[in-house]
């Protein structure tokens, strides 16, 4: 009874992490780039 619903939390726990780790690595792309992250999760950076 409880497999389904285990695997749905795990689902969902995993979808989360890979979210979560996607927008540290964008995070970490926009400062190399020399970006500003803000907290909406957009990178802006300077005109060149």
């Amino acid at each position: 009874m409880f497999r389904p619903f285990r695997l749905l939390i795990l689902l969902g726990l995993a979808f989360v992490a890979g979210v979560l780790f996607e927008r540290a690595n964008k995070r970490d792309l926009c400062q190399e780039l020399g970006g500003t992250w803000n907290s909406a999760g957009l990178c802006t950076r300077p005109a060149q």
